[in-house]
């Protein structure tokens, strides 16, 4: 395989950043990293370009889409808006990116930004799960407080509330009372925000990750006895999951569905050992199943990519 450019968004400098540097360097492709931030755009003499601190995306093959980090809404758009105008120029519909002549190549972006906006989508994301047929935990969406706390009730009084679109734990909250689930409400109306509300499934601390990369799935079972979120730190462990040919179809399915080239699916797993899918990653960090597994994931995420670049983008 021809050695490929790849600029890789959102990495930042830490352990994922030297992870997917050092497979590509193994793989024999160049790697870049470069802001969200930094990305700016122009139309001129017939001409669209975008550039980002590391040059202009023309000069890649490979748009590798990591966090994005928080801004306005207009800074969000804007940066989505990009990454789907290079997804529709690749297509071929329309070629005017970096040169009025179509010559200047147009990266593959990774993963796509409509899968991207679905699986932070956590109310997006559970719709296109039911659809398919699987389980999740019993939710209530809701844009009223009052409705919230009848929610709150329906769902047995044992709750957890979440922001509709975050990660990493952040924002998640459980709620057993109903007067604090009072004041958590009435917090979050003042900010605007949407009311996620999940039935908690004791004991909590426990979760199954099932990573996808193309055809790959690797198992990890999280736990963490001091905290019922197993993405926090401070006690949590991972340890290899066996995953079964069901729970194998279960994830490649969902991923595809969404359009994810790699992802996780998060199940939660219950004291009877009972899975529902309670999320969808499209942006996943594999410190912990790393240390499960001898498979190097860095690579397996770069040879999926760069397969499909060769292949013109057709998953």
């Amino acid at each position: 395989m021809s050695s490929l450019r790849i600029i890789c968004l959102g990495a930042g400098q830490g352990w994922h950043a030297s992870e997917l540097q050092i497979a590509c360097s193994h793989l024999g492709h160049e790697l870049t990293l470069a802001s969200y931030e930094s990305i700016r755009a122009r139309f001129c003499d017939g001409m669209f370009d975008v550039h980002s601190s590391s040059g202009s995306f023309s000069d890649y093959d490979v748009v590798l889409a990591r966090t994005m980090p928080s801004g306005s809404f207009e800074r969000i758009t804007f940066r989505l808006a990009v990454l789907h105008e290079l997804e529709f120029q690749r297509s071929g519909k329309r070629t005017v990116l970096g040169s009025p002549s179509g010559q200047a190549r147009t990266p593959l972006v990774v993963n796509p930004p409509r899968s991207l906006e679905l699986a932070i989508d956590k109310f997006a994301t559970l719709s296109r799960v039911v659809t398919l047929g699987y389980q999740v935990p019993e939710t209530i969406v809701a844009q009223d407080r009052n409705e919230a706390l009848e929610a709150f009730k329906q769902l047995g009084g044992d709750c957890v509330v979440k922001p509709v679109f975050g990660g990493e734990g952040r924002g998640v909250m459980r709620v057993q009372e109903e007067e604090l689930a009072w004041y958590a409400f009435s917090t979050l109306e003042q900010v605007d925000a949407l009311f996620y509300i999940q039935k908690f499934y004791p004991p909590g601390g426990m979760d199954i990750r099932l990573l996808v990369i193309g055809s790959r799935v690797i198992g990890v079972r999280r736990t963490n006895p001091n905290d019922f979120r197993t993405n926090r730190a401070g006690g949590g462990k991972s340890e290899a999951f066996v995953v079964t040919d069901d729970l194998r179809e279960l994830a490649i399915n969902i991923c595809q569905d969404l359009g994810l080239v790699y992802g996780a699916v998060d199940l939660l797993e219950n004291e009877h050992g009972e899975t529902k899918v309670v999320e969808v990653n499209a942006i996943p960090g594999w410190k912990g199943a790393q240390r499960v597994t001898p498979f190097s994931i860095a690579e397996g995420i770069i040879t999926t990519v760069a397969d499909l670049a060769v292949q013109g983008g057709e998953g």
